[in-house]
């Protein structure tokens, strides 16, 4: 089908009779997210026509999420291996034209600001102590406390822009950031908290509570919080979870956002794209 028949297939949603504006939106559907410029522009010049806005909307909004289900099935089954992709596919929810390509040159400055501070042969705790200054001092990130349940905190692009999120984006971006700075870092599940394990081997690990400023801690203190939460102690609250726990706790959190601001439609939308991850049963913890 080429541009013009695009068009004139566009122009029959504004048909009134309804079984005809149903079946031209299902034979939209079933060209895929290549038909979005020609319902965008449609809907610049329809004029004020509030039905047909909302019809090309809906349109709009099915077809993209289809295309972003389709994405991160995709990036899963190739083995969840990019972080930051799969972030970037979550941040497309909300934002559709978000390149993966701004992420990551974000990043990269956040990375070139570190590198400048380290040094060669650098300690652990060093390196740990050069990164938070330059994460929390001079790039000022932090925890964003006051809005804890935002949607926008599991919005890669939206932390970058206020330097601000929850446990698990700014856990993201600083383990994104270490990594590359050749700092073993990986994630780690704990209940109503993610953090951050620095492990080269089982006499040399520390955790790093990314929230709080970068704060080391040790093993004894993880033993004392699970006690506090009347907890049978698991491995997962210890050792590396994967890039695909780390987007799947994301969702949890972002589900969790939607449903307290009572936007169903949407929380049902991202518990869709969890189902569609989870390969079993999991215990399901937040931020």
């Amino acid at each position: 089908m080429d541009s013009r028949e695009l068009k004139a297939l566009v122009s029959l949603l504004e048909d009134d009779d309804r079984e005809v504006s149903s079946l031209i939106e299902q034979k939209i559907r079933s060209l895929g997210d290549t038909v979005i410029p020609f319902l965008e522009d449609h809907w610049e010049n329809s004029g004020f026509n509030p039905l047909v806005q909302k019809r090309i909307e809906d349109l709009i909004h099915d077809l993209q999420f289809r295309t972003l289900t389709e994405r991160l099935r995709a990036w899963k089954n190739s083995g969840g291996t990019d972080l930051l992709e799969g972030l970037w596919l979550v941040a497309t929810y909300q934002y559709p034209d978000l390149s993966l390509e701004k992420l990551q040159q974000e990043i990269d400055q956040i990375y070139y600001d570190a590198w400048l501070e380290f040094r060669h042969g650098m300690h652990p705790a060093s390196q740990v102590d050069t990164l938070n200054y330059v994460f929390f001092k001079k790039l000022k990130f932090g925890a964003n406390t006051k809005n804890f349940h935002s949607a926008a905190n599991s919005m890669l692009n939206v932390v970058l822009e206020t330097h601000k999120g929850n446990p698990i984006s700014l856990c993201v971006l600083y383990m994104l950031v270490g990594r590359r700075l050749g700092m073993p870092l990986y994630g780690v599940n704990l209940p109503n908290l993610f953090v951050l394990t620095y492990k080269v081997n089982d006499d040399t690990q520390f955790y790093i509570n990314v929230f709080n400023k970068g704060l080391v801690f040790q093993k004894k203190d993880i033993d004392n919080y699970i006690a506090q939460l009347n907890l049978a102690p698991n491995p997962i609250f210890y050792e590396a979870c994967s890039n695909t726990d780390i987007v799947k706790r994301v969702l949890r959190n972002l589900t969790l956002a939607f449903e307290k601001t009572g936007d169903d439609d949407r929380a049902q939308e991202i518990n869709t794209l969890l189902k569609m991850l989870l390969e079993s049963d999991s215990p399901s913890f937040d931020n």
